[in-house]
């Protein structure tokens, strides 16, 4: 089966981006996933094709016209896939997150521009709110590149090595330990001894002490209980 992502945008050139390079460039080529684009601006009415209008009660910036991307949405085919609006207030992506969307048939993606879209649009379409992080871009098109990056590497085939997404950051509540490869030594630091001790027990009870400790210092926040 064959990921598909729909991605509504006002600048679909910005697609497939990085995403058309390296493992995944490959995958789309052999047809482990495939990208459509589809243009927001195609579905205004008028001459100037405005998609914009500004926000009721006042305030600065424009919002997303909900008729204008109503339409944009209902020209995708209306399938089981979620469909995700990229927004800096939605729900943080989490790497369980990144593996149900994995799991599925694919993904619709809206890229938000200007202040933000019509709430009438994400309630009556049931978009789902998400954010890569807490920082503002200025669109929704890095975002939507980021979500379908952490989506296709975990595709089947995609990684030459099935236990790479596996044994990573976030995967089983801790960040990841930290890593080396030879030169033995490189600017008067060694590798860890015990890495090239043979003993795989030792090894496994450094990287999860390792990891603990990583996890500890940099992100607590994962280590509470929910």
């Amino acid at each position: 089966m064959t990921f598909r992502a729909t991605i509504l945008t006002l600048y679909p050139e910005m697609f497939p981006g990085h995403l058309g390079f390296s493992l995944s460039g490959k995958a789309m080529e052999r047809g482990d996933w495939a990208l459509d684009t589809v243009q927001i601006r195609d579905f205004a009415d008028d001459k100037h094709r405005t998609v914009d209008d500004t926000p009721a009660g006042g305030g600065a910036g424009m919002v997303l016209k909900p008729d204008i991307l109503a339409k944009a949405i209902d020209s995708v085919a209306n399938d089981t896939r979620p469909r995700l609006l990229m927004s800096p207030r939605g729900k943080p992506l989490t790497q369980k997150r990144v593996r149900d969307l994995a799991d599925g048939k694919g993904v619709v993606i809206v890229c938000g521009r200007f202040e933000g879209v019509d709430q009438r649009v994400i309630d009556g379409r049931n978009l789902e709110e998400v954010s890569i992080g807490d920082y503002i871009l200025s669109g929704g098109e890095p975002a939507a590149l980021t979500v379908l990056d952490s989506i296709i590497r975990l595709l089947p085939g995609v990684m030459g090595n099935a236990h790479s997404g596996t044994n990573e950051s976030f995967e089983h509540g801790l960040l990841e330990h930290p890593h080396y490869t030879r030169p033995q030594v490189f600017e008067d630091r060694e590798i860890p001894a015990v890495l090239t001790s043979g003993n795989h027990a030792a090894i496994e009870k450094w990287r999860l002490e390792q990891a603990l400790r990583l996890t500890q210092e940099r992100r607590p926040d994962l280590l509470v209980d929910d």
